[in-house]
């Protein structure tokens, strides 16, 4: 992994998801007003791509969580910590 790389997963990981979609739903809107300049629609269609996979990342953390809730006897809802390593 490039050094690039390396800061732009730093970057993110502090990122909440609904902070990662709206960064991700701003550059889809700048890409498809076809305005930005060709080197700048490659870094933020870079910057896409790794926000993209966040929040694909917390998404698929969210499903795992609640695949841990289990009913317990009695009726309660107990919910059980998912390992996310």
């Amino acid at each position: 992994m490039t050094d690039a790389l390396k800061a732009l997963d730093g970057d993110l990981a502090g990122l909440s998801f609904e902070q990662a979609l709206a960064e991700l739903e701003k550059i889809v809107s700048e890409l498809e007003s076809g305005q930005a300049p060709l080197e700048r629609s490659i870094d933020i269609y870079e910057r896409g791509a790794a926000l993209k996979a966040h929040c694909e990342k917390k998404l698929e953390a969210a499903r795992l969580k609640v695949e841990k809730i289990v009913l317990g006897q009695g009726g309660a809802v107990n919910a059980e910590p998912a390992d996310f390593a």
